[in-house]
């Protein structure tokens, strides 16, 4: 059934929250909130769950009933995405994996369905296109299959042993977990509806647009005071959240100006009409590759028919509502503020997720008192952008979702979901950027301000965007996670938690040499072959300059970042090709403040330029059985060191030929018929210089390779004295 261009009702009285509630004359049904679980009556909360569980399930069914045939759920609407029966079936098989994980249930209802819908397609190109062929089942056996589901949630929900209240750690969890990744789904799912061909889709009761419209008003900049934001969730938050919101993060903002309103359709049309989709300056390189991708000409929701604008909405189009918010792209958006500085001479960008939060801030909107178009409150669509006042501002929260400058990462604290270890992780890339705000679809968790969603910047949501002028350049937030096994390995041991009891091997070393140091200066120390860099932090606790020098550029680039202030993001694997997630920072160590004190340097232990000299310690830590000329190397150490300055030596003399020719071995081997140990080796060398101050010992240290594989062993500890 082709659709046909339905009228727009320009209502110029009409341009209030109030109007638009008229308008829907009671057939809009907002979604509920997302519950608080720190309810401690049992009943109570599982009523509440069995209205949140069952309102979701009906209202994603209710959404796929806007296709139009069967022919629809196969059809793919864009090349990039599953076709949508897969979307029909996937969050039902969502819900089923989670329940098993948890050992909510013990089997599978369809464990061929729940192999077929299980992983969706992360549009990571535009031009990364998917040819796969499926053979897919009908709609109506994905809701056989959907009905089943239903009933099992039901019937958990309804009877299952419940503990109050519900936390991150709680079995039910992953009740919360399926009902959010449906309500996401739902509005991805309402997106590819919207990019349908209109053959496919069918207008339904449920989802009728508000198509309410005015004169477009003119959008200006709003001063906005600097500030401190905190960003992040506590643990003990009630309300559900996903891993990438939880951790803390301050920020100060500084002052800035932002656009009062969203830029409406009327205000992007002067970019459009200004050749803005064919001059390449006005774009990021990114950006115009897509733009020469996608040969776009004008936003992917806008229609032209000869003079005549309209704009697709979900299942129709309707006469371009002017004073609507521009639906674009990430890219779409930054050009867009590329062409409105040349136009003004002011810097103007995006915002970031911090000045965000300072708008926000600073109207006093506070979840879930504050109006605003969310939830399917007011129609299925969005609405003038002068409809919604938060403060000075409009449309802080809701109508469309906000593209910023940020890139997603991760939070100080960030650990990944034992049972979804994947939701966010994928994107700490530096290629997701951050939506604040929610749609007029964002429910639940989407509706929170705490919430966290990022898209590559060429997909489209129900997002626009609000402009800023600040001199302030966006922070770049390092996200990558380290995925170098070797560099991993050692982040986890200088950084990570301890195993089997034993302690943190930097620190028990320090500790040592506490012991030895006495009262001895402690102006500055070295820290030779330190890897990551832990080492070198603790002796800043009592030196006055610590220097870092390691061979592996790659491991002294963790040291410099953290010295930076940043946060370290790593995997380790845990089985097989599963790895799990990790972060380290010097604040959660008690470190912060010494890491000015710190100086890494690339260089060989071997051949250590002339500037490295003058030092009262001097700690090679696990280095010299893994040195190609240890000998080279001791013989010269004494020109490093003070007089009375003290050498602290650590290996456990695993001489391997891949490290140390055989022929450069201090000991491991018979000398004149005799046993000749590394120790031997070791007095020889040092005697001209050293004296050794106290009888050798062992200390153990533990290296993790996997979830069940460690290296368990020992390091002989020696400490030496310049005397010559």
């Amino acid at each position: 059934m082709n659709q046909t261009t339905s009228p727009l009702a320009y209502s110029p009285s009409f341009s209030s929250a109030q109007a638009l509630q008229q308008r829907l004359a009671g057939s809009a049904q907002p979604l509920q909130p997302s519950p608080r679980l720190d309810v401690t009556q049992a009943d109570t909360l599982r009523a509440t769950l069995k209205q949140y569980f069952l309102q979701t399930f009906d209202c994603y069914e209710s959404l796929f009933s806007c296709l139009n045939g069967d022919e629809a759920f196969y059809h793919k609407p864009i090349v990039l995405r599953h076709p949508l029966i897969f979307y029909y079936g996937h969050t039902a098989t969502f819900f089923i994996n989670k329940l098993l994980l948890s050992k909510l249930i013990e089997q599978r209802i369809n464990p061929h369905f729940e192999s077929i819908f299980a992983v969706g397609v992360d549009e990571m190109s535009w031009d990364d296109l998917d040819d796969s062929r499926y053979d897919w089942p009908t709609p109506a056996q994905v809701k056989h299959y959907r009905d089943q589901v239903r009933a099992t949630g039901l019937e958990i929900i309804e009877k299952a042993p419940l503990s109050t209240p519900i936390d991150w750690q709680h079995s039910w969890w992953s009740i919360l977990m399926g009902i959010e990744h449906e309500r996401i789904h739902l509005e991805t799912s309402s997106v590819l509806i919207r990019q349908h061909a209109l053959d496919y889709v069918q207008t339904q009761p449920p989802w009728r647009p508000n198509i309410l419209t005015n004169t477009a008003p003119e959008n200006a900049l709003l001063p906005v005071a600097a500030g401190r934001v905190q960003l992040g969730k506590e643990r003990h938050d009630p309300v559900y959240g996903w891993d990438n919101e939880y951790g803390q993060y301050q920020a100060e903002v500084a002052a800035f100006a932002a656009s009062r309103y969203l830029v409406s359709n009327q205000e992007f049309l002067a970019f459009v009409e200004d050749a803005g989709y064919q001059n390449a300056n006005y774009w990021e390189d990114e950006g115009w590759q897509w733009r020469s991708f996608a040969q776009a000409k004008y936003p992917t929701f806008w229609r032209k028919h000869g003079p005549d604008w309209s704009l697709r909405l979900l299942t129709e189009e309707v006469p371009m509502p002017w004073d609507w918010p521009a639906e674009v792209n990430y890219h779409e958006a930054k050009a867009f503020c590329h062409w409105k500085a040349k136009q003004t001479g002011q810097p103007v960008r995006l915002p970031t997720e911090e000045e965000w939060y300072r708008l926000v801030q600073l109207a006093g909107v506070n979840e879930p008192s504050a109006p605003a178009n969310l939830a399917l409150a007011y129609g299925a669509s969005s609405c003038p952008v002068n409809t919604f006042p938060h403060g000075d501002f409009y449309d802080l929260r809701g109508n469309v979702w906000q593209w910023t400058e940020t890139p997603i990462y991760p939070f100080p604290g960030f650990v990944v979901h034992p049972i979804y270890d994947d939701f966010s992780t994928p994107t700490f890339d530096g290629r997701h950027n951050l939506l604040k705000g929610g749609s007029w679809i964002s429910a639940g968790n989407e509706a929170e301000l705490a919430s966290r969603y990022a898209f590559r910047r060429h997909f489209f949501q129900h997002a626009g965007f609000r402009y800023v002028v600040s001199d302030q350049e966006p922070l770049a937030i390092q996200s990558q996670y380290e995925t170098d096994r070797l560099v991993s390995e050692y982040l986890e041991f200088q950084y990570g938690r301890e195993y089997f009891g034993v302690a943190n091997f930097a620190q028990t070393l320090v500790q040592l040499a506490l012991t030895q140091l006495a009262d001895r200066p402690r102006r500055k120390a070295l820290d030779i072959g330190c890897a990551t860099g832990r080492a070198s932090f603790e002796l800043a606790r009592y030196f006055d300059e610590v220097v870092g020098i390691d061979f592996s550029a790659r491991f002294i680039q963790n040291g410099v970042k953290l010295a930076q202030g940043e946060t370290l993001h790593y995997s380790i694997c845990t089985e097989g090709e599963l790895v799990g997630y990790h972060a380290c920072d010097l604040a959660q160590l008690g470190l912060a403040e010494v890491r000015d004190k710190v100086q890494f340097y690339q260089g060989d232990a071997c051949n250590l330029k002339a500037i490295f000299r003058g030092y009262d310690f001097i700690l090679a830590a696990n280095l010299i059985d893994r040195l190609h000329h240890p000998a080279q190397f001791l013989s010269q150490i004494h020109t490093r060191l003070n007089m009375g300055g003290i050498l602290m030596l650590s290996s456990p003399y695993t001489w391997m030929e891949e490290h140390t020719v055989r022929s450069e071995w201090l000991g491991g081997f018979k000398k004149d018929g005799e046993n000749w140990s590394s120790l031997d080796g070791l007095t020889a060398l040092l005697e001209p210089h050293f004296r050794l101050m106290t009888e050798p010992q062992d200390i153990p240290f533990v290296i993790r390779e996997t979830q069940r594989k460690f290296q368990h062993t020992y390091a002989q500890v020696s400490f030496w004295e310049r005397i010559a």
